[in-house]
């Protein structure tokens, strides 16, 4: 019809600019991170990545999603920018659902871009290896989280909070300890932990491709997602269990794309990519499945299926279809 997105430009121009937009942050983010200490005032850039980053997500929290969970397996800048990214934007958004005071928002996300930042190129190389890391390797991965510390405070980051999540990233802390309860730095340690496992699993590498969103949710709080782990749980609650940019199996054995969030976690937006003979569908198919059938039988990895798409469209469609749906919480900005 006359009014598909499909069929007319964008009503709203700026989401024109999304795909750009994250293309630019992560060519930032390669940068910063790759030379870090050619960098000048390097704790005032990262402050400004920062801002950069909370302007993308308040622009339209389930495009910036698809985008992050869509692009991060295909993503040119490299394996340690592009986790960097998915992690800072998770943590961004994590903390908005904790109601983190800003001194404890600021260092997470900032912990987040830069907790790697002692095995940059060295997290890029075992993306890319099919063998299992070396002895040599190995202890530069047991050292990094302080390695790491010690380079951002040669960089003149000041902030302690920040310095300390960096350096105890990879503490496994009790999930059942309520995080209230935790130190400052115990708390964003134990959040940032969550997130960076999760995003790792979905993650493709030359060794193995990336799990399902599903399947990662499952290894990381259990088939059953208890909600005594508080931040497991609120992952699950906030992005869903197939998230945005997630590609899932119909029950109608049609394969699609998760456009946007519904008011439950396992019933979004999607729209059919193929149909059951694997067929390209000419003009995707909306489906609201928090009203109905079909409904997801399955996540599925990127790997698993040959899917051409247009991100701009996609997003588009997704913004045009909630904006338009009575039946569909469109949960835009609303965190």
């Amino acid at each position: 019809m006359s009014s598909s997105p499909l069929a007319r430009p964008a009503r709203d121009e700026e989401y024109e600019d999304l795909l750009g937009l994250w293309s630019d942050l992560e060519s930032a983010l390669s940068m910063l991170l790759a030379q870090p200490q050619q960098v000048q005032d390097f704790p005032a850039k990262v402050r400004q990545f920062d801002r950069w980053l909370q302007d993308l997500v308040a622009h339209d929290i389930d495009a910036t999603l698809y985008l992050m969970f869509q692009l991060a397996s295909t993503s040119t800048v490299g394996y340690s920018a592009s986790h960097a990214l998915v992690c800072a934007t998770l943590c961004h958004i994590m903390a908005r659902e904790f109601a983190l005071p800003t001194r404890e928002r600021n260092a997470l996300v900032r912990a987040a871009i830069t907790m790697n930042i002692g095995m940059t190129a060295l997290q890029d190389e075992l993306a890319a290896q099919r063998e299992r890391p070396s002895p040599v390797q190995q202890e530069a991965i047991r050292n990094h989280p302080l390695s790491g510390q010690a380079i951002l405070a040669r960089l003149y980051v000041t902030d302690s909070l920040w310095l300390d999540v960096v350096g105890q990233h990879h503490v496994i802390l009790p999930v059942r300890t309520p995080l209230i309860d935790l130190s400052d730095v115990d708390r964003l340690t134990r959040i940032l932990g969550t997130i960076d496992r999760y995003a790792a699993m979905i993650s493709p590498r030359k060794s193995r491709s990336g799990r399902s969103t599903t399947d990662s949710v499952r290894a990381l709080v259990g088939g059953d997602v208890d909600q005594r782990d508080e931040v497991g749980y609120t992952l699950v609650r906030t992005v869903g269990l197939c998230p945005p940019g997630t590609l899932v199996r119909l029950d109608n054995g049609e394969i699609a794309i998760v456009l946007r969030r519904s008011d439950k976690a396992n019933l979004p937006l999607v729209a059919s990519l193929l149909d059951h003979h694997g067929v390209p569908i000419r003009t995707p198919k909306l489906h609201q499945t928090a009203l109905g059938k079909p409904r997801i039988s399955a996540a599925l990895t990127n790997a698993t299926t040959s899917v051409e798409l247009n991100h701009r469209t996609m997003v588009r469609l997704g913004l045009y279809a909630a904006q338009r749906s009575t039946g569909l919480v469109t949960r835009q900005g609303a965190l």
